[in-house]
Order: structure tokens, then sequence, then C-alpha cells
């Protein structure tokens, strides 16, 4: 190995720790003895994950944010993969167009957007229910998806879906069999990206959240504004553990799934 590349490394490693050692301080402090979140931490004591999950709004937040984060993966990914697998059929000024309005959420600001579906909702009653949370999400969600599908979407051979139809495959068919496992590897990183994009909400979600449904993140805002102990800590790191191990996940499957081509 060449000095260059050496340096290269060590260069992307420091800016790596530099990046993540922020968020890493965070793990010690949830195992903080004192009732503060004062780093160093003084002595160990696993009492703020026994808070964590004896308290019903810290415990109930993590489960509603997983079951509405998986929900909302599964549509996310079909919708955006549809959307994405429709606008590679009308290549030009219509796909430009429509995958511009599939992105906006991307590129409208978070508050702009939660005071306006706030006003949506609550015409509808769709505020601090389980409907409203998933249509929120999957709208943040979908141009993830959209993104990543259509990347993969570029390099994919339509010859091959073509050869499907010539061989009596019906479109739909053709679709399932050998669009859908050649796009694989981007609709599990979509997949992913939407996951992780509703599980961590925090803005638009408290908005439409409300005392009997709330997600985590936003338990953790709340938590902020009234007392500050280190529960939320054991919080963030559970966050933490569960998005590292999606997308461990994630790679793994791909991995798999290239060994197994």
């Amino acid at each position: 190995m060449n000095r260059s590349r050496i340096v290269l490394w060590v260069a992307c490693a420091v800016i790596g720790l530099w990046l993540i050692a922020p968020t890493l301080v965070v793990i010690p402090l949830s195992f903080n003895e004192q009732r503060s979140l004062a780093f160093p931490p003084q002595g160990f004591s696993l009492r703020w994950y026994e808070n964590f999950f004896s308290d019903s709004q810290w415990f109930g937040g993590l489960l509603n944010s997983l079951q509405i984060a998986v929900l909302v993966a599964v549509l996310a990914t079909v919708l955006g993969t549809l959307a994405a697998y429709g606008l590679s059929k009308v290549p030009g000024f219509r796909e430009a167009f429509g995958r511009n309005i599939l992105v906006s959420p991307m590129i409208i600001p978070s508050v702009v957007f939660g005071v306006g579906l706030y006003a949506v909702f609550l015409n509808l009653g769709l505020v601090g229910t389980l409907p409203g949370f998933l249509i929120a999400h999957t709208v943040l969600s979908v141009p993830y998806v959209v993104v990543t599908v259509g990347s993969t979407l570029a390099s994919f051979d339509t010859q091959l879906e073509q050869a499907a139809w010539v061989c009596g495959a019906s479109r739909a068919r053709a679709f399932v069999t050998v669009t859908v496992p050649a796009l694989l590897p981007g609709i599990l990183s979509g997949a992913f990206f939407a996951f992780i994009t509703s599980f961590d909400e925090v803005i638009v979600s408290m908005f439409i959240s409300s005392p009997y449904l709330q997600t985590l993140p936003v338990r953790m805002f709340a938590g902020m504004q009234r007392e500050v102990d280190p529960t939320i800590a054991a919080a963030a790191t559970l966050i933490m553990i569960t998005t590292t191990a999606a997308a461990i996940g994630g790679i793994l499957s791909q991995q798999l799934r290239r060994r197994r081509r």
C-alpha cells in the first residue's frame, strides 16, 4: 500500500470518527449513575434502561415507532417501486416532471409540510391516529424509494422483460418474476431508507401526534422540555441500535443475494 493511500485511509478514519463521535457520546451517558447528562459519566447503572422499559410512555413510544416504521416501509416501498417503474416507461419531460413532483417532500421544509398536513388532518379527523401517521410518513418516505429504485432501473436491461413477454408471460407476471428480482437491491435500499425516515421523524410527527399516540422521537423532544435525565440517552441509544441493526440487515441481505446469484 503506497503512502497516498495510507494518508487517504487515515483521513477517512478521522473524518468518520469526527462525524460519529457526538453520537457515540450518548451511549456512556445512558449508563450514568447520576440524574444528569454529565460527561464523562460517573458510576455505572442500568436504572435508566429499567425506567425506559417500565414507563408506558417511553416503551409505548418505541413500540409505536417500530409499528409505524415497518408499515411505512412496506407501503412506501410498494408505492415508490411502482412509481419509479412507471416513470421509466415515460422518458422525457413527463418523467422529469413526475420525478420532481414525487421527490418534492424531500425539498419542502418539514415545518411547512407539518403545518399544512396538520390543517388537512384536523378537518379529516386524522390527527393522533395510526392512519394519519402512515399517510404522513409514507409521503415523506416515498421519495427515497423512488430515487434508489430509479437509479437501479437506469442499469436494468429491459430486453429481459421483453423476452419474458415473448415467451408468453403477461406484463404483471414479467414484472414480478423478472423485473422485481433484478431491482431487489434498490428495493431493499429504498425500504431501509423508508424505515429510517419514519422511525427518526420528529418535526412532522409533532404536528400530528396526540397524548394517545406518540412516537419515540416526539416523546424524547417532550421529555427534553420538561425534565432531562439519562432516560433520554437510553432512548437515543436504543434508536441507534435499531437503525444500525436495520442497516446491517439490509447489507447482509444484499450480500446474501449476490452470493446466491
